[in-house]
């Protein structure tokens, strides 16, 4: 079974956006599988790279995406290995999660000092800033994870 880490990714060059530092908060917040990495991985991008459509976000059309995605020992993201495990019910919001995926950078996972691949599930929340909170996002704040 491969490991398993809940990785917080969040919308990131709107004004409806989350910032980087709680999307990586997300990394650190909860994980699961048969051995835990001593060291996370780290995002390397500087800003993170989902574009919220331009019609939906008119709209003020909100959702999540929860993505399973591969990291190998050096950092990288194998796009072809990405699906979506919990679409958002917006063709448009996970196609646009989908598509953000190859221009993730990682610092690799590190098990007793050796870099080592983990397969992680990748939530990328749009939010829109004039719009009312969906269920479970006081939940998210709480816990330093959402808008």
């Amino acid at each position: 079974m491969p490991r398993r880490l809940l990785l917080g990714a969040l919308l990131a060059l709107l004004p409806a956006c989350i910032d980087k530092k709680t999307a990586q908060a997300a990394v650190d917040a909860i994980q699961a599988g048969p051995e835990k990495p001593d060291v996370l991985p780290r995002m390397r991008n500087a800003q993170l790279p989902f574009r919220y459509p331009r019609e939906l976000y008119e709209r003020k059309v909100q959702g999540n995406v929860t993505l399973r995605i591969f990291i190998d020992a050096t950092g990288r993201v194998h796009p072809e290995s990405t699906m979506i495990v919990e679409p958002s019910g917006y063709p448009a919001l996970d196609s646009s999660a989908v598509a953000g995926i190859p221009l993730l950078d990682f610092t690799p996972a590190m098990l007793r000092g050796q870099p080592i691949p983990v397969t992680i599930m990748f939530p990328v929340f749009f939010r829109h800033p004039e719009a009312a909170a969906l269920p479970g996002d006081t939940i998210l704040k709480k816990k330093g994870l959402g808008p």
